[in-house]
């Protein structure tokens, strides 16, 4: 692997996250400059804006005919943001969850999850299945901003202090913010050319599939602006902005990203089968598990993360074993298959157990 590329891949990755940060900003400060609210800037600017590296990854992939980190862009980066950005932020401080990502978001990002899977299943992701994608995406945002509306204070206050309404500006303050928004743009076009061909080359250095650089380098890579995001929020206790960024990132990733990605592909997206085999189940198992450990007390606790880090592990090394080929392969997924994931089962039915009981105690106790 020649030192041009790797410097390559760096450059690409720092254009990446340095883009998306003017994007935001320029972005949230001309939002705020016109009126909208900090919560509906950090509901929908802030959250498909830190997945804008994504979006340009993967419509370059497609432009490109590399379908396969196209896909893995998004699947992969579904899967970093639940375990890896959750995990780490759960551990840093216990996160709160909100009742409406419970009962709305969640069951959102599991559904648009099982969508991806049924029209992949034909091996294939075309132009209309595209359309379909990036029509809700569209539809979700309407609702973001007809149900910010009902936020308690509390919430509003959250992202007020961390957005926080602007002054108001003269011509050249608005000026800068949109030439903070184009040099951002820039940025993440070139950053994702940089990236992708970069991420090609390793892969055919190393003898691994584009699937699985996609999946790690490049996913991982094209998560940092949440992993920042998220990771900060915990540090300054706004721990409702962490989880909600994650879930609504991953639910931009499927409907706007893979959409768009659909949509621009002059032939669309082929499927890879191992990615319906393996990992496209695997983002929606991780989708699934998010319900209960969001359920029990309405947060993540510190265990709950480390869970999230260790599965985030136990994925990349199965990733690294298969690509390998390796003898340990079956080894390890008997590990995981039947030991691991038998007890992270059961713990969650215990915790969630409890918690319906002592949620039933407190309800019998308020109605006395």
């Amino acid at each position: 692997m020649s030192l041009l590329v790797i410097g390559q891949l760096v450059v690409g990755l720092v254009l990446l996250v340095v883009g998306a940060e003017a994007l935001v900003r320029g972005a949230s400060k001309l939002a705020s400059a016109v009126g909208i609210s900090s919560l509906v800037i950090g509901l929908t600017v802030v959250a498909f804006g830190t997945s804008t590296p994504e979006l340009a990854v993967s419509v370059q992939s497609a432009l490109n005919g590399q379908p396969d980190i196209a896909l893995g862009n998004v699947v992969g980066s579904n899967i970093f943001n639940v375990l890896f950005i959750l995990g780490i932020s759960a551990i840093i401080t216990p996160l709160i969850v909100s009742q409406q990502l419970i009962r709305l978001d969640v069951p959102i990002m599991i559904g648009v999850s099982l969508l991806t899977y049924l029209f992949a299943y034909d091996g294939h992701l075309v132009l209309w299945e595209g359309v379909i994608l990036f029509a809700g995406i569209i539809i979700y945002t309407v609702f973001l901003i007809r149900q910010s509306r009902r936020e308690t204070a509390e919430v509003k206050a959250e992202y007020e202090q961390e957005f926080g309404d602007e002054k108001p500006k003269t011509g050249t303050g608005i000026l800068v913010d949109i030439g903070m928004i184009a040099v951002g743009l820039v940025m993440l076009v070139f950053g994702s050319r940089f990236l992708v061909n970069s991420a090609v080359a390793i892969a055919q250095t190393i003898g691994v599939s584009e699937l699985v650089i996609g999946l790690t380098v490049v996913a991982a890579g094209t998560s940092l602006p949440e992993v920042a995001t998220s990771v900060v929020a915990a540090i300054r206790g706004e721990r409702d902005i962490a989880v909600g960024n994650v879930v609504g990132s991953n639910i931009f990733n499927i409907l706007a990203v893979l959409g768009m990605t659909a949509i621009v592909s002059p032939t669309g997206i082929s499927i890879a089968p191992s990615a319906l085999s393996a990992d496209i189940p695997f983002m929606i198992i991780v989708a699934v598990a998010c319900l209960p450990i969001f359920f029990t007390g309405n947060l993540i606790a510190r265990w709950e993360g480390l869970v999230f880090l260790a599965y985030y592990v136990a994925y990349t090394v199965y990733l690294i074993l298969n690509a390998n080929n390796s003898a340990n392969l079956q080894t390890f997924t008997s590990f995981v298959l039947y030991f691991l994931l038998p007890i992270t089962i059961i713990t969650i039915i215990v915790t969630v157990g409890r918690d319906v009981r002592s949620r039933r105690a407190e309800t019998h106790l308020a109605a006395r």
